[in-house]
């Protein structure tokens, strides 16, 4: 198996939104954004992975120090080298990647966030920052368009947030800001123990305003110069979008099942919005 194809193969099994996206692209930039996204897999598989903190801080460590291989001509992992001959051409810097890094580092220090300021910073790292290497991998020729993407990461991050409460807490974490919890009268206990209430889902109506709110700003921020070159990112926001709709009509019932789109379903919004070009999806979001 080449690089390459390793790198495929994880995206293809993750069953994520964004392998639908990768598929209209052409080849050259679609080896460089499925390379980058099975690097954010990879780095995420040790968190999730890992039942011993100090075993996922040495894999971290090892990843930090394979970053430094590549970019001295020395990469050894398959993702690595896939991911090597990219870093030029779209601008993919140390620095935004050991960020992403950091992020996951952050997994393994704290299971609660105190405010929104805390969690926002935590999904710059896991999300925001991979938006802005995923615009340079995607094509833009206006600055402006990065500050798209990386509010479309913090979108798509607490759409993530919004449909994992369940599968966190099983993990013993709640990213919901615990001011917020407090605000709405929702305790911490009834997430990790399952339990629904009206408060929880005003808790969660409130997180999807502010997820919607993200994608405002996104959309409002994409130069119309950089539309059409941005529609791997407008078919992954069509998804997302659809399926934060999806979590709210389904009235929150997040902390037992993981709610998803269909395969068809997803296929179906990111040929729509490649199609159209995304011009119908931005003035929709941008409301």
């Amino acid at each position: 198996m080449t690089p390459d194809e390793y790198c495929q193969d994880k995206a293809a099994k993750s069953g994520s939104s964004f392998y639908y996206a990768f598929l209209f692209l052409p080849p050259e930039r679609r080896r460089a954004i499925t390379a980058l996204y099975a690097f954010g897999r990879e780095v995420d598989d040790v968190v999730d992975e890992c039942t011993d903190v100090s075993v996922a801080r040495i894999k971290l460590a090892w990843w930090r120090t394979e970053v430094d291989k590549m970019y001295g001509g020395a990469a050894s992992h398959p993702v690595t080298r896939a991911l090597a001959p990219h870093l030029e051409a779209y601008g993919i810097t140390r620095e935004r990647l050991l960020a992403v890094i950091d992020g996951m580092e952050m997994d393994l220090d704290q299971t609660r966030y105190l405010d929104w300021p805390g969690l926002r910073k935590y999904c710059w790292h896991v999300a925001g920052v991979i938006g802005e290497m995923s615009a340079a991998i995607f094509g833009h020729t206006d600055p402006a368009t990065l500050q798209y993407a990386e509010k479309l990461g913090l979108a798509f991050q607490m759409t993530n947030i919004i449909r994992d409460v369940g599968d966190d807490a099983r993990r013993g974490r709640i990213y919901l800001p615990v001011n917020e919890l407090q605000q709405f009268g929702v305790k911490a206990a009834d997430i990790l123990d399952g339990r629904y209430s009206p408060a929880f889902s005003a808790l969660m109506a409130f997180q999807a305003e502010r997820a919607r709110g993200l994608y405002r700003e996104a959309m409002t921020a994409l130069p119309e110069a950089d539309r059409r070159a941005q529609r791997p990112g407008l078919m992954m926001a069509a998804i997302y979008h659809a399926l934060l709709d999806e979590i709210e009509r389904d009235d929150w019932q997040v902390l037992h099942q993981r709610i998803s789109l269909t395969p068809v379903r997803k296929l179906w919004l990111a040929w729509k919005t490649w199609v159209s070009g995304g011009r119908g999806l931005v003035r929709r979001l941008s409301r």
